[in-house]
């Protein structure tokens, strides 16, 4: 129990190598897919930028989610969050990244907003009223100053992480600092949250509006962050460098905070469509109609089934939480929902923006193939520099006391 177990594993290394050469294959498919359709080049630019938002919010996800899961481990400490934060520590310092992610998004701006274009404006008393908000410039200053105030509380809480790696600043008094940092640092990252799920996904339907969607974004940041961290834990417990600190109860503790999270999800989704489904409004559904129809709505079959059905079964059984490797399939599964729930927002959207009606035609996926390859590229370049930031630091915080405190019982036995 003395030793600190090292994060340099080969299978690190291994899903370091194949994520960057996924990642690779999958923007390079799309770059294929511009040089071969020069003809329709502005189509498939449209096309491109949309589907880059999917995965800049995939990415982000992870990311933030992760920022939110550290912040909440410093505020309630135990076990749970101990072994785990290492994995949000390394996950939150890739929001730099994630940030460049963005700038695809504000250039082209004006071909994934209907607000930003002119034209629209124009023709839309709705949109004429919402200017003040919806353009350009406070678009990219909010944007700028959400990534300032997340990477900030990233860097500082990180900072201080890495002081006590060097044996500085250890005692319980020092620790309040990561507290009164993480405290309000929490309720801020919700409100900005909020505030960032009305301008990238809200917005892209701007007559659209719901009062849980923010909360809801939420929810799904922290629900994505808790199943990445399943998968990284089981890897890890896989390797066996960490038996003495990682056990079947850390597994559990993680299974049912899944579970609750897809709960918690669930009843905001359902409550979200009931309210806007009885209040039967001429500008709230027509955003549930365009997917619910055609082949949109076996995709928001499958979100219900995939994102919420199943999980909640399989995560009912206490013998499968306890189990890393099976636990890990159940994270992975929410996490390929999660991307699809992602698509279900915004792609519908994209179809509306260029002009192709409502109800998507018939067909087994109604989404474009960009959709999935660019997510996917995305994300794959982000596990490449998440394996790149868990591997330059020590698989737990050791020094923090108390780590030594959650942990010594286990030592005495």
């Amino acid at each position: 129990m003395n030793t600190v177990p090292t994060t340099d594993l080969p299978a690190l290394g291994r899903v370091q190598q194949r994520a960057l050469i996924i990642g690779a294959l999958a923007l390079l498919a799309a770059v294929i897919g511009a040089v071969t359709n020069l003809d329709q080049f502005q189509s498939w630019l449209i096309q491109f930028y949309w589907s880059w938002l999917v995965g800049a919010l995939f990415c982000l996800n992870l990311a933030l989610g992760s920022l939110a899961l550290l912040m909440l481990q410093h505020i309630s400490g135990g076990q749970w969050g101990l072994v785990g934060r290492r994995i949000y520590e390394a996950a939150s310092r890739t929001l730099p990244f994630v940030a460049l992610l963005f700038i695809p998004v504000i250039l082209g701006l004006s071909k994934i907003f209907i607000w930003a274009q002119p034209q629209a404006v124009a023709a839309s008393h709705v949109l004429q009223e919402k200017t003040l908000y919806l353009n350009g410039p406070f678009f990219v200053i909010r944007l700028v100053l959400y990534f300032g105030f997340w990477t900030w509380a990233m860097w500082q809480l990180n900072k201080w992480s890495q002081a006590q790696d060097r044996g500085e600043a250890v005692t319980k008094r020092d620790s309040v600092r990561f507290r009164k940092v993480s405290a309000p640092g929490l309720l801020f990252l919700v409100i900005t949250v909020t505030f960032a799920s009305v301008d990238w996904v809200m917005s892209l339907e701007p007559e659209w509006f719901s009062t849980i969607f923010g909360l809801l974004t939420v929810v799904g940041y922290g629900l994505t962050a808790l199943a990445f961290t399943i998968l990284v834990l089981a890897l890890v417990n896989r390797s066996g460098v960490a038996r003495s600190y990682l056990t079947s109860r850390h597994f559990h503790d993680y299974g049912k905070l899944l579970l609750a999270f897809v709960m918690l999800w669930a009843y905001l989704s359902f409550s979200q469509f009931l309210i806007i489904w009885s209040g039967n409004l001429p500008e709230e559904i027509p955003w549930y109609i365009a997917r619910i129809r055609g082949s949109w709505g076996a995709v928001a079959m499958v979100i219900v089934i995939g994102h919420f059905a199943l999980p909640f079964a399989a995560l009912l059984s206490a013998d499968l939480k306890k189990k890393s490797g099976t636990l890990a399939v159940v994270a992975a599964w929410v996490l390929l929902m999660r991307l699809i729930d992602i698509i279900w927002y915004v792609a519908p959207a994209s179809r509306l923006a260029k002009g192709a009606g409502e109800t998507p035609p018939l067909g087994l996926i109604p989404f474009h193939w960009m959709d999935l390859a660019i997510p996917i590229g995305l994300t794959a370049v982000w596990v490449f520099l998440f394996v790149r930031q868990f591997r330059a630091r020590a698989l737990f915080p050791v020094n923090d006391p108390y780590f030594k405190e959650a942990f010594a019982h286990d030592v005495a036995h």
